[in-house]
């Protein structure tokens, strides 16, 4: 054996660097997957508390860094066109001393408290935003539409509701974004609402980032927190 690794020392000094190289090539690789995934934003949309419209929406961040939440937008699509609003500040303020039953008080008509969501959200942390009833009754109020509790009066048909976050991510210079889009659900007396799909969507392409920077250009206009798009 000896004799033949003598005689072969170049072939099999050959074959070693090449397995080598092919050790590092697939050990760098796990190297930049795993780096590439703890740098990945990770943002998620859902229901707390409750599975109809009443329910919290949850924003949370999964994410190894901190998220900076830039703006939350909120557009309401229905028969007679889009409504879309700047929701960053609650209109419903979440207290411990709900009801005893674990229900959400829901006022009809909610009243802007203090509070801004606004701001950094940490690795493993939530935040939830106004319910879903009270996002559907602020929307339907920028969009003009009358409403008999949560359901739109003169033949007005809601569709989808998109929930769409824009935030800062580490040292990124792009902004990131998520969104997520409910279905309104015909359940008498009230209305349901079940998401379209089962995660939330990422916004991290540079496509899709470029589009978010335009959308914050669009925000800080006078004219941007809040629009009607009719069809």
């Amino acid at each position: 054996m000896f004799d033949w690794l003598f005689q072969h020392g170049d072939n099999v000094s050959v074959l070693t660097d090449i397995g080598t190289l092919i050790v590092w090539v697939v050990y760098a690789q796990l190297l930049y997957f795993s780096f590439r995934r703890q740098r990945r934003p990770r943002l998620l949309i859902n229901r707390g508390r409750k599975k109809d419209i009443d329910a919290l929406c949850i924003i949370s961040n999964m994410s190894a860094e901190p998220v900076f939440i830039q703006h939350i937008i909120a557009e309401l699509d229905t028969s007679r066109g889009t409504v879309r609003v700047d929701v960053t500040d609650s209109t419903e303020k979440y207290d411990k001393d709900d009801d005893q039953d674990g229900n959400h008080r829901t006022d009809p008509s909610p009243i802007v408290q203090d509070g801004s969501h606004q701001g950094p959200l940490g690795p493993g942390s939530f935040v939830h935003i106004d319910s879903f009833a009270a996002l559907t009754r602020r929307l339907a109020s920028d969009g003009g539409f009358k409403m008999e509790g949560l359901r739109p009066l003169q033949d007005v048909v809601f569709r989808t509701l998109t929930i769409r976050l824009i935030c800062i991510y580490g040292s990124e210079d792009l902004p990131v974004g998520a969104e997520r889009r409910f279905v309104f659900i015909d359940q008498q007396p009230g209305c349901g609402l079940v998401p379209k799909t089962w995660d939330t969507k990422r916004l991290s392409s540079p496509w899709q980032r470029r589009r978010l920077c335009r959308e914050i250009r669009l925000l800080n206009d006078k004219d941007g927190l809040s629009s009607f798009r009719s069809t």
